[in-house]
């Protein structure tokens, strides 16, 4: 192919040649070219937009001269009798060939060596990984013991496929890991090769769609021949929503790359031989984008969720952490408590930064006190140090929008946990917050939907409720942003209005959420008016100390 190209670009030159086909004439003077067209002694020009013109004597000879690039120059030219022709022509053309064969060939060349690299880097990913020092076991995840359980008899086929063959069973091919961002699915697949003590192949979805087409499929076909070579084992593919999102017809060259490379990892498996022990197990946090194709028997037939840990698995998770790491007076149950929807990667987060604090601080161990700063970290991010330009009227909304939200929390839904009021603005983008924690619980009933809602409209019915209606403020927007999502699926998806049609979106539900939202707003500010004695107080604690912990918020309310 190379040679092709520059055989197009020696054409090209030689074309160009073959246009211009002279010697370089020799160059007149523009005073003597002058002086001979007045003497008849100049034959013919040739204009042209260049610096030089060409031309030839009454006796044939060229040459060339300085272009005047005058208006009247050529009706000079034809009274002196001088032939004019529009010339030029043959200098573009010659100009236009090449640049145009160096510029095709350089293109081509360049993407053709990028196109290798690209392959070449792609191949060299292809490797199995090591088995590490100490391999990692089901012993090593904390948590998701439904997941495990359901795994284990997929770790009896990795040791021993003949004992399924013997009975026509044939074991999954592929194996879906679905559930939220950070909850251990990579973490869960190496203690599946782990505990069978077979290879691991890692990748990731988007290693797979490359921006040449073809090159994808190649990737996966060059993976699985790698792994039957290998023998058993275990080929993880990292967010796979990348690759095997719901196909459209009519798409663009990025989605006819994606289509094949689907097309060949959904070949790949069907074509595995019962006997061979190898299991494909695929990652996502979006099942429901998911090609359908993908989830047919004999393809990703088994779907397991990798949930966020509860309470017993987030006391391990913290104390997995901690482990090995200085620290004292540590509650881990009281922490995990507090973690509710923390997911394990977020919860490593936590102990990390609490280490960093404690690290800052130079105290020499990790305290209670460092937990408990990271903690609020994770969630609103760093607080604002210079707080004094803040106005006072500010401060006033903000200390009594909180407050509506503290005291309604306490109100209506006594269960929950509200360990932290702060009127202290951070990096989060948050005024202030009111921190409530939620009960464990698998489902929600109606009232539970509601009292949310007017737990989230209840910072706005305070502002009402202390400077007017015309004194509200925009500080409840993200509070109006997640009661009208909380709306919307209370009256489409979940079927707690009046209607048990499930839709989808806000726009066919608009009127109906309008309503919803506010009679639940009514009942926030009714009861806030009720209690405005205490809300008074939370406020008024809150511009005096900032932060309020529970056991003072719960006084308040109790005085």
């Amino acid at each position: 192919m190379m040679w092709a190209v520059a055989a197009l670009i020696l054409v090209l030159i030689t074309a160009a040649v073959i246009v211009e086909n002279r010697e370089e004439p020799a160059y007149l003077a523009y005073p003597a070219f002058l002086k001979a067209v007045d003497r008849g002694g100049i034959g013919e020009v040739t204009l042209g937009s260049g610096e030089k013109i060409k031309g030839k004597t009454a006796t044939g000879e060229t040459f060339t001269t300085d272009n005047p690039r005058s208006e009247d120059f050529k009706e000079m030219l034809l009274e002196k009798g001088v032939a004019v022709k529009e010339g030029g022509a043959g200098a573009q053309v010659s100009a236009n060939l090449i640049t145009g064969g160096i510029l095709i060939g350089g293109m081509f060349l360049i993407l053709r060596s990028r196109n290798k690299k690209t392959v070449s880097a792609i191949e060299a990913k292809n490797v199995a990984e090591a088995a590490p020092a100490r391999p990692v076991t089901f012993q090593d995840v904390a948590g998701n013991e439904e997941a495990k359980r359901s795994m284990e008899e997929l770790v009896e086929f990795l040791r021993d496929p003949a004992k399924f063959q013997r009975y026509g069973a044939r074991m999954p091919r592929g194996v879906l890991f679905y559930g939220p961002p950070g909850t251990g699915k990579t973490l869960m697949a190496r203690a599946l090769a782990g505990e069978a003590g077979v290879a691991f192949y890692a990748l990731s979805g988007s290693d797979f769609v490359q921006m040449y087409v073809g090159v994808g499929a190649s990737r996966v076909r060059e993976l699985f021949k790698k792994a039957r070579g290998h023998g058993k084992c275990v080929i993880f593919i990292d967010e796979i929503d990348a690759l095997g999102k719901k196909r459209q017809a009519g798409g663009d060259g990025g989605s006819d790359e994606r289509d094949q490379t689907l097309n060949a990892l959904l070949s790949e498996m069907s074509g595995f031989k019962g006997d061979e022990g190898i299991v494909v197990v695929a990652a996502t946090n979006r099942a429901d984008t998911l090609d359908e194709a993908l989830l047919r028997p004999g393809r990703f037939d088994r779907h397991i969720e990798i949930g966020l840990p509860d309470l017993p698995a987030r006391r391990r998770i913290l104390q997995h952490y901690l482990e090995g790491k200085p620290v004292e007076d540590v509650d881990v149950d009281a922490l995990a408590r507090r973690c509710v929807y923390f997911s394990g990667a977020k919860l490593e987060y936590l102990v990390n930064e609490a280490a960093i604090a404690a690290a800052k601080r130079g105290g020499g161990r990790i305290s209670m006190a460092d937990l408990d700063q990271a903690y609020y970290r994770v969630l609103t991010g760093f607080e604002k140090l210079e707080r004094d330009q803040i106005p006072l009227v500010d401060r006033r909304v903000t200390a009594v929008h909180e407050a509506g939200h503290a005291l309604l929390t306490k109100l209506v839904s006594p269960e929950s946990s509200v360990p932290r009021v702060s009127i202290i603005p951070s990096t989060g983008g948050m005024g202030g917050y009111s921190l409530r924690i939620p009960p464990e619980r698998g489902l929600l009933r109606r009232v539970d939907l509601e009292h949310q809602m007017q737990i989230l409209l209840a910072g706005r019915a305070a502002e009402a409720l202390a400077f007017g209606e015309d004194g509200v403020t925009a500080g409840a927007e993200n509070d109006l942003r997640e009661a009208s999502r909380l709306a919307a699926a209370y009256l489409g998806q979940l079927g707690m209005g009046d209607s048990l049609v499930y839709r989808e979106g806000k726009e066919p539900l608009e009127k109906d959420m309008a309503a919803l939202l506010e009679v639940q707003y009514q009942r926030a500010a009714a009861l806030l008016k009720e209690n405005g004695g205490r809300l008074a107080r939370i406020a008024r604690k809150l511009l005096e100390d900032e932060v309020l912990d529970e056991s003072t918020l719960d006084g308040l309310i109790a005085a």
